[in-house]
C-alpha cells in the first residue's frame, strides 16, 4: 500500500486544536480511505483526504496539542477498513443545509427562496446555546431586540454594489439568490458547503456572481472553527463596491445578551488591544472579537482577517448593539470625511476574493487565547512530506 511520512513542525507558536492540511503529492487515483498514525505513540488520528484537479492528494487533520518549537511525525497510508470516526455531516433539509459536528447540531445554511439572502442560523456555541440572535427567524424570543431585521445571524451583504442595496431589506433592495451547490462534503475532519449565488437588482438583473465556501472543522473540544471564503466574480460587467458602512463581507449579529450596551458584560476587543465600540468601530485590525454572556456563561466569536485579503487588515463596522462586520469599503463613514472614497471596482471578467476564519470560543478574547489561535490561521504549522 502507498505510504508517506509526514513531519510536522509547530514553529514559533503553541498549537491547540489546530487544523492542518498538506499536499502529499501526485496519485493515480483517489484512495478509498486513509489512515494517519503518530509514529511515537502508535495513536491513529482522524484524517481526511481529497484529490485536486491536478491529481495531487491532500490530507487534513487536527493537531490536538503541540508546544511551540516541537515536532511530530506521522505515517500516512491507504487502508481498506477506516475507523468509524464521528465527524462533520452536511445534510440537506429542504432549503436548510444542516451541519452536524460529532453527532451534534452546529448550524444551518439557510438558502431557501423565502429569504432575501442566504445566512447561517442558528449558530450553536461551546455550551450548546445559540450565540447569534434568533430574531427575526424566531420573532418572540424573550428579551431579544427586534431592530435591524435584515441582520440575520451570520451572513454576507453590502449596501452598494453598482448602486444596488444588498444590505437592508427596505423598499428597492437587491437580493442574493441561491443558484446551487458546487460542493458538499462530509467527513471525519471537516465538512464543506460551497454555494453558488447571484447578486441581483430589485428587478432581478444580475450584477455579479458569488461562490461562498464554508469549511466546518471537527475540533475535539467545545470550540468551533469555520473557514469562510467569499469569491466574487464580475461576470456581468464591472462591479463597484461603494463606500458605505452598511455592509460586511462577513457579518455577525450576536445574541442580545452579548451586546456591549446590554450592561451584562458584553465586550468588543481587537488585536491591538482596543476595547469597546469607540476603540473598534472603523478601526483596522487583524481580528475583532465580540464576547458576552449567554445564559450566564461567557462566550465569544472572532472574525479573523487573512493576510492575502484586499486592504488587509480590514476595518470593522462593529456596534455596541450587537453587530460585527468586516467591511473595508467605508472610509468616508469611518473618518467622517466626505473627501475620502473607500469604494473598489472589480473590472469585468475579474475576481475579488476574501478569506476569513470564524473562531467560536469560551470566555473573552483573553480566555479564548484568540491572539494565539490567529497564528494557526495565518502562520500554520509546516509539514514536510517524505
Amino acid at each position: 500500500m502507498p505510504q508517506w511520512t509526514l513531519r510536522l513542525a509547530a514553529g514559533e507558536h503553541c498549537r491547540v486544536e489546530c487544523p492542518v492540511k498538506v499536499k502529499v503529492g501526485a496519485v493515480t487515483a483517489k484512495p478509498a480511505s486513509l489512515m494517519l498514525t503518530e509514529t511515537a505513540t502508535g495513536r491513529v488520528v482522524p484524517c481526511q483526504g481529497g484529490v485536486d484537479g491536478e491529481g495531487n492528494l491532500w490530507v487534513h487533520w487536527i493537531v490536538d496539542a503541540l508546544r511551540a518549537g516541537a515536532t511530530r511525525e506521522y505515517v500516512l497510508e491507504t487502508c481498506d477498513d477506516p475507523e468509524p470516526w464521528p465527524g462533520v455531516l452536511v445534510v440537506d433539509r429542504d432549503g436548510r443545509m444542516e451541519v452536524q459536528i460529532a453527532d451534534r447540531f452546529f448550524t444551518a445554511y439557510n438558502y431557501g427562496s423565502q429569504w432575501v439572502k442566504p445566512f447561517l442560523w442558528p449558530v450553536v456555541g461551546p455550551y450548546d446555546d445559540h450565540i447569534t440572535r434568533d430574531y427575526p427567524m424566531i420573532p418572540d424570543v424573550p428579551g431579544e431586540k427586534h431592530d435591524h431585521h435584515h441582520q440575520k445571524s451570520l451572513y454576507t451583504a453590502h449596501g452598494s454594489v453598482n448602486g444596488v442595496d444588498d444590505w437592508s431589506e427596505e423598499t428597492g433592495h437587491g437580493s442574493v439568490v441561491h443558484r446551487g451547490f458546487a460542493q458538499l462534503v462530509s467527513g471525519p475532519v471537516l465538512g464543506v458547503i460551497q454555494a453558488d449565488n447571484d447578486w441581483v437588482s430589485k428587478d432581478g438583473e444580475k450584477v455579479m456572481s458569488e461562490q461562498r465556501t464554508m469549511v466546518f472543522y471537527n475540533l475535539p473540544g467545545p470550540e468551533k472553527i469555520v473557514d469562510y471564503t467569499v469569491h466574487f466574480k464580475a461576470d456581468a460587467g464591472p462591479v463597484t463596491f461603494g463606500d458605505t458602512k452598511e455592509g460586511g463581507i462577513l457579518a455577525v449579529r450576536v445574541a442580545t445578551t452579548m451586546d456591549e450596551n446590554s450592561g451584562l458584560g458584553g465586550k468588543i476587543e481587537n488585536a491591538y488591544g482596543g476595547v469597546s465600540e469607540k476603540e473598534n468601530w472603523g478601526k483596522k485590525a487583524p481580528w475583532c472579537d465580540y464576547s458576552g454572556p449567554v445564559k450566564d456563561r461567557f462566550v465569544g466569536i472572532t472574525i479573523m482577517d487573512h493576510l492575502d485579503n484586499p486592504r488587509y487588515p480590514t476595518e470593522y463596522h462593529v456596534r455596541a448593539y450587537g453587530l460585527m462586520t468586516a467591511n473595508p469599503f467605508a472610509w468616508h463613514d469611518y473618518k467622517a470625511d466626505p473627501t475620502l472614497d473607500g469604494s473598489l471596482t472589480v473590472p469585468a471578467g475579474e475576481d475579488l476574493i476574501f478569506r476569513y476564519r470564524l473562531y467560536i470560543h469560551r470566555g473573552d478574547a483573553k480566555v479564548g487565547k484568540v491572539g494565539e489561535r490567529y497564528h494557526d490561521f495565518i502562520n500554520p504549522p509546516t509539514v514536510q512530506v517524505v
